[in-house]
């Protein structure tokens, strides 16, 4: 691989054995890619102030210490 000034990049054969091997790509490339591994979604209106307003509840639940801690969501059946 060559860098643009004409110097060679070097990788060591151990680092890529341990990390399962190497991928370049270009900038944008790695962008689109990125970009499209997550799907992103914007709310707005009423769907937006329902979700803002339900996570300032979830966090407020937190800091007070009414949130309990599960191991699968077999925990929260509510009929316990």
């Amino acid at each position: 691989m060559e860098r643009s000034d004409g110097q060679a990049i070097k990788i060591s054969p151990k680092v890529i054995q341990r990390g399962g091997g190497v991928v370049v790509l270009p900038i944008k490339e790695y962008q689109k890619l990125l970009a499209s591994a997550v799907p992103t979604y914007y709310l707005k209106g009423k769907a937006a102030s329902q979700l803002d307003r339900l996570v300032a509840n979830g966090l407020n639940a937190h800091r007070s210490g009414k949130s309990k801690a599960i191991r699968s969501l077999s925990d929260l059946d509510t009929h316990s």
